[in-house]
């Protein structure tokens, strides 16, 4: 019997190989963070009041990069090694979700609405007449927590899971699971931003409910950056993933647009008044219902048979092409070689389908939840090992 490689490699070609799995921008983002860090170590330099997140310096110098600057440096070591370990698992479905350029947006979108919120609530609580702390203002915020805090809220959001494992200890509501981690860390570690977890937690919230979608922008613009000549090299790379093109095999579960049911939080009639001043994006060619945050032909969970199958697309295609002949009038060679490209694409596309259909009745077989199977299998673009991995992480 041959001797199972995997099992048997070494530490070092296991990192390599953990470290192939990540992503295009989620490893790009630990690169960034850690080789940030490691510079600021060697020149010394830990003048953090000058880059870190500071209300006041923001507010009375107008000092927008703290915005972003915050966000890439952090304090010590393990500050650095527990935020990108963190990350890693959250970027990585996330962008096999969404996209890599999908997600570096998003990432870009949460460090600016954690920071503008981070600064209004900041002075608000600084200077309320009944309880001010005025010390809130001056406070110096850094590292990639805020975002992560926001990441998990929307990854939670979007996998559907019903509860979380905190710390492998014990097991919570989803729903509550990222206030839980609010509270643990207050308790758990010193020197940590309450109000920066804290923005992280309500800026996820407010994009999982639609109150972003505003500010997304449509499909043509992700399809834009990923056909730049310039990001060409970067297209090409192993770990990135287009935001346009991919898998088909479902609708992701999210809180999707203004025009969605209202939350059990506010009132129906108040949320449609203010939906209706809201701007949003509309297209002739966009389907009724079409998440903007993921869009593209997609069939429903649960509402299978609602949509054509590939057959039976393919099959219209096909009379299509034909109508164009009459039986007096033989195909030329060109037409020969079109139905034949058709008839090629449509087995293909149904052997997709049928096989996304087999591996999903196993992962159903092997006692997980179909809903949630569909997405993992949907994020894994159809291999079942990955989407296997992503339930075992959901439900550990």
């Amino acid at each position: 019997m041959r001797p199972n490689i995997i099992t048997e490699a070494g530490i070092p070609t296991r990192l390599n190989q953990w470290w192939s799995s990540i992503p295009f921008v989620t490893s790009g983002v630990v690169l960034i963070c850690g080789v940030i860090y490691l510079l600021c170590l060697l020149i010394g330099y830990d003048s953090y009041a000058e880059i870190c997140f500071l209300p006041s310096a923001v507010a009375s110098h107008f000092q927008v990069y703290r915005f972003y600057t915050s966000v890439l440096f952090h304090g010590s070591l393990l500050h650095v090694l527990f935020n990108m370990l963190a990350l890693v698992p959250l970027g990585t479905e996330l962008e096999r979700i969404m996209g890599s350029v999908r997600l570096l947006f998003l990432m870009f979108l949460l460090a600016t609405t954690n920071a503008i919120l981070h600064l209004t609530i900041a002075f608000l609580v600084a200077y309320n007449p009944l309880f001010p702390v005025p010390n809130l203002v001056n406070e110096c915020s850094i590292g990639f927590s805020g975002v992560i805090f926001s990441m998990i809220v929307i990854e939670t959001s979007l996998s559907g899971v019903q509860s979380r494992s905190v710390f492998g200890l014990f097991n919570v509501p989803a729903k509550w699971y990222a206030w839980i981690l609010l509270v643990l860390f207050q308790f758990l570690a010193s020197n940590v931003s309450l109000l920066g977890h804290l923005c992280g937690i309500l800026s996820g919230f407010a994009y999982t409910y639609g109150l972003f979608n505003y500010l997304l922008p449509g499909p043509s613009f992700y399809s834009k950056i990923e056909g730049l000549s310039a990001l060409s090299v970067c297209v090409r790379r192993p770990g990135f993933i287009m935001c346009t093109g991919g898998t088909t095999y479902g609708q992701l579960p999210t809180y999707s647009n203004t025009s969605a049911a209202p939350s059990a939080l506010i009132n129906g009639n108040f949320l449609r008044n203010i939906s209706s001043w809201m701007p949003s994006r509309h297209t002739a060619t966009a389907q009724e219902g079409e998440d903007p945050r993921f869009p593209g032909r997609a069939r429903t969970l649960g509402s299978a048979g609602t949509e054509p199958t590939a057959r039976e697309a393919s099959a219209h295609l096909h009379a299509r092409l034909l109508d164009n002949t009459t039986p007096s009038d033989p195909l030329t060679n060109t037409q020969h070689t079109a139905v034949n490209t058709v008839r090629a694409a449509a087995t293909v596309a149904a052997e997709q389908v049928d096989t996304f259909d087999e591996e999903l009745k196993k992962l159903v077989g092997m006692g997980f939840e179909k809903t949630q199977a569909e997405v993992a299998l949907a994020a894994a673009d159809g291999d079942p090992n990955v989407a296997i991995e992503i339930l075992m992480s959901q439900q550990g």
